[in-house]
């Protein structure tokens, strides 16, 4: 009761301090904030000019204390006792019913927990319906007549006699009071109980065993009429029906199949070890040194082969330790010729011809080996071919080599076949044969005249076996300066090529075999063979414009020129947008195609070579060269006869009429009717043979057209590129006069040029309406919003209202989550402060204490000392 005035007190003096309070904080002019108004409304009453900061804060940290700090002291906190009886406050269920479900689910609570460990030993094991438990007693086991059949078992009477079994604080049973009874006429001595003990213990087991035999003999008897019952619930057929029947076998499903197709199969074998690329190289050297060291004792006569090493017979019990007791010239058994022969026998033909013998052997082994390096060769290439599949140059650079490896290997074979009796003439036809093959190792030349001596007098197939050999034998993996060597060698073929080219005739068999190693040594040292065909073009350049400086005018490039731009396409890559070597090459052909003037069929012809070239070179990027149509363009005016009214342009290095303006024009049309559609040769670029030549160059020149029509169909300005050879060859080479193959030719390219589609329309001034002058009479605007967001209809306005809201709630509840976060780490602090403070408070107290003690100790001791 005391507590409840004191309550009442304070809460009244807390009003009164309150309303103290806030009429001072209100007359205080430092608690009060002016809200100033831009300006005055008539009519429009405001709620807030004057506000009390202090006050509303001070409400509002009161009111959180009274719910966010409550709410966070009870946090983690629970003082309620919550009944989770099962059934308690259900009044459907009967108490009995609450009772048993509440023992069930206990009992399955208990069970979950003990379920882990769980080794069903609450089961009662059985066996043939008898307890396991039971029959670990080994009751009935030992049939003896001892007095421990019992196992040591002893009844409870005997027990008690001998040992006590309880004395007067036993509970007797009915029959012990009736003997009790009988014994209180006449007391039993105690060797007489212990003989009645005996007799009964006696009795029980004969009583077993009279129950263990009847038992016997029912489970014999029942075994016996089981047998006989089993016999009548068997049907057996007789076994003629079981000849009639055929055994029908089921059909297998598809599954069973695959099954046993599965296990037949065979299994996935350990491959080699990869070999590494010098690896590689070393062995194929190795191998190429072998056979070069065959072929000189060849040549020299010295038969090679290879000693056959016949195998001892070696027992299980050979100790393998080097010791002999006697000679091992026991006389072995051999098949020879159809033959069985002894080795004794044939002795003294051996000892007859033991060199020629042990020659064929070693040959016989060279071979072996050659086979087998040769077979490797073969794999090698063949991996080098399928890693280069875009490149066609690596096939056949494998192929090629491939083939002539097997002749090479095949002529070995036949010349090394085993003979027993070589005369001299075969002797020195077996030496010339070996001079005359090809040497295996080659070193590298130093210089372009040391290749050339060695590529001289050998067929293209074996240069290009030399330059193969060569660049094998000095891999750079090999040795420190091979690096060096094979780049000159890179340089060398390229210049040999060109002399090649120089020659009259010209050799491009030999460029043709010897194009794949170049192409190899490329892949090799990218930028020596850069350098080297960069030094090619840059002075093949230098030429030109020096003869140009000169005299005005240039003649086309020689065949070694053109031969040189072909192998740029095949060893650098053309599609690039800007490349060190293609792209001086690419320009270089547009130079020949502008400035050079045709003043033979050999300029229209080297003309036309470059051409292909330049569109080989922008067949996949597709770059547009004005040059490449000018040209084709200018051919086809070649071959036109009338050229008075053209209706097109003729462009430099042509000219519309004049001296060399009708190179290519036909007049027997007759006689042409026998001629057949052939590609250009390159010869004819030095000297004209051939009879049909214009036609042959106006069939390559419309060619290259239809082939440009396909490239540039994609550009917007297809139709006016074309548009000169459009009509060159609708009005002015008209498809009559020419041959039936080139009439075909003829339409294919009028129908592409006619059938692209028009990509754009014309250009045409945009459509905009027209600007009006400036007025002077001012503008009026409507004004219905007066300032105000007011939608047309009342959805609007609605929608408008409630954004606001949400706007004005949403910040305000961020607002307030920033105090009350601000509220709670205030709280924490002092809490953190309060348990700071209390432990220093205790420390100290601590230490206090301690240095109290430490003062009473000193003192005491410094007593004992006086």
């Amino acid at each position: 009761v005391k507590h409840f005035i004191a309550k009442g007190k304070r809460s009244l003096a807390d009003k009164v301090r309150k309303t103290k309070t806030s009429t001072e904080i209100k007359n205080n002019p430092f608690e009060v904030k002016i809200n100033r108004k831009k300006f005055d409304v008539l009519g429009r009453k405001s709620k807030h000019d004057v506000g009390l900061p202090g006050v509303s804060r001070s409400k509002a940290n009161n009111k959180r204390k009274e719910t966010l700090l409550k709410e966070y002291k009870h946090k983690n906190k629970s003082n309620k006792f919550i009944d989770r009886r099962f059934g308690e406050y259900d009044t459907k269920m009967a108490p009995e019913d609450k009772i048993l479900q509440r023992f069930t689910m206990e009992r399955q609570r208990v069970h979950e927990k003990k379920d882990v460990y769980n080794l069903n030993e609450e089961e009662e094991l059985t066996h043939y319906g008898q307890s396991l438990a039971e029959m670990e007693k080994f009751n009935d086991l030992v049939n003896s007549d001892d007095e421990s059949e019992e196992k040591g078992l002893l009844s409870a009477e005997l027990t008690a006699s001998h040992f006590g079994g309880g004395g007067l604080l036993r509970k007797k049973t009915a029959g012990e009071q009736q003997q009790d009874e009988e014994g209180s006429q006449r007391a039993k001595s105690r060797q007489e109980l212990i003989e009645e003990l005996i007799l009964k213990s006696k009795q029980e087991k004969r009583e077993r065993q009279v129950q263990r035999e009847e038992a016997q003999e029912l489970t014999e008897k029942l075994d016996q009429e089981w047998k006989s019952i089993q016999a009548l619930m068997v049907k057996k057929t007789p076994k003629a029906e079981h000849a009639d029947k055929k055994e029908e076998k089921p059909k297998l499903d598809e599954y069973d199949m695959m099954v046993r197709e599965l296990g037949f199969e065979m299994k996935a074998q350990p491959s080699e070890k990869m070999k590494t690329e010098e690896e590689l190289v070393r062995e194929e050297r190795e191998k190429l040194q072998k056979l070069e060291a065959d072929r000189l004792r060849r040549m020299m006569g010295d038969e090679v082969g290879h000693t056959a090493h016949c195998q001892n017979h070696m027992s299980a019990d050979d100790l393998n330790d080097g010791f002999i007791l006697d000679k091992d010239d026991k006389k072995t058994l051999s098949y020879q010729d159809g033959k069985w022969s002894i080795g004794g026998e044939s002795q003294e033909d051996e000892d007859e011809d033991e060199d020629g013998a042990s020659g064929e052997e070693e040959e016989s082994e060279t071979e072996e080996e050659g086979e087998i390096g040769d077979e490797d060769n073969e794999e090698e290439e063949e991996e080098e071919g399928s890693s280069e599949e875009e490149d066609c140059q690596s096939d056949l650079e494998s192929d090629q080599e491939s083939e002539d490896e097997d002749k090479i290997q095949e002529d070995k074979e036949m010349s090394l076949k085993p003979k027993k009796n070589l005369s001299q003439e075969e002797m020195k036809a077996q030496q010339e044969a070996a001079k005359a093959e090809l040497p295996y190792t080659f070193s590298a030349p130093e210089s372009f005249s040391d290749l050339k001596d060695l590529l001289h007098g050998h067929t293209p197939d074996n240069q290009r076996l030399i330059v193969a050999r060569t660049q094998k034998c000095n891999h750079p993996s090999l040795g420190v300066g091979n690096k060096l060597k094979l780049q000159k060698l890179c340089g060398f073929l390229l210049e040999y090529i060109g002399e090649l080219a120089t020659r009259n005739p010209p050799e491009l068999t030999v460029i043709d075999k010897l194009i794949p190693e170049l192409y190899a040594l490329c892949q090799m040292f990218p930028e020596a063979a850069c350098k080297a065909m960069q030094t090619v073009l840059d002075d093949a350049g230098h030429n030109m414009e020096e003869v140009l400086e000169v005299k005005g005018h240039a003649a086309f490039p020689a065949l070694d020129m053109l031969i040189y731009l072909k192998v740029t396409a095949l060893l650098f890559p053309t599609s690039d947008f800007r490349h060190p070597v293609t792209t001086p090459a690419l320009l270089y052909i547009s130079h020949a195609l502008t400035k050079c003037p045709v003043r033979s069929l050999q300029d229209v012809t080297s003309g036309l070579v470059l051409c292909c070239l330049a569109v080989e070179y922008v067949s996949f990027s597709k770059r547009f060269l004005p040059e490449l149509i000018n040209f084709l363009a200018g051919t086809l005016h070649l071959a036109v006869q009338d050229k008075t009214s053209l209706g097109y342009f003729v462009v430099p290095p042509f000219r519309p009429s004049g001296k060399y303006s009708n190179l290519l024009v036909v007049l027997d049309s007759e006689s042409c009717k026998g001629w057949s559609k052939k590609t250009l040769p390159l010869s004819a670029t030095q000297h004209v043979y051939v009879p049909f030549h214009r036609l042959l160059c106006l069939s390559t020149c419309l060619d290259l057209v239809k082939r440009c029509c396909l490239i540039y169909e994609d550009l917007t300005s297809f139709l006016q590129i074309f548009q000169p050879i459009r009509i060159l060859l609708s009005k002015h080479l008209l498809a009559q006069t020419l041959p039936e193959p080139l009439q075909e030719l003829h339409g294919e390219i009028l129908e592409a040029i006619n059938g692209a589609p028009v990509a754009h329309s014309r250009l045409v001034f945009e459509k905009k309406k027209p600007i009006p002058l400036k007025l002077l009479t001012p503008k009026i605007v409507e004004v219905l919003d007066y300032g105000k967001k007011r939608g047309s209809t009342r959805e609007e306005k609605e929608k408008e209202r409630l954004k606001h809201k949400y706007k004005k709630e949403f910040k305000g509840a961020l607002r307030e989550i920033r105090k009350d976060s601000r509220f709670l780490a205030r709280e924490k602090l002092n809490e953190i402060m309060n348990r700071d403070a209390e432990r220093k408070r205790k420390v100290k107290e601590l230490f206090g204490s301690l240095a109290t003690q430490e003062g009473e100790w000193k003192a005491l001791k410094r007593k004992k000392r006086k």
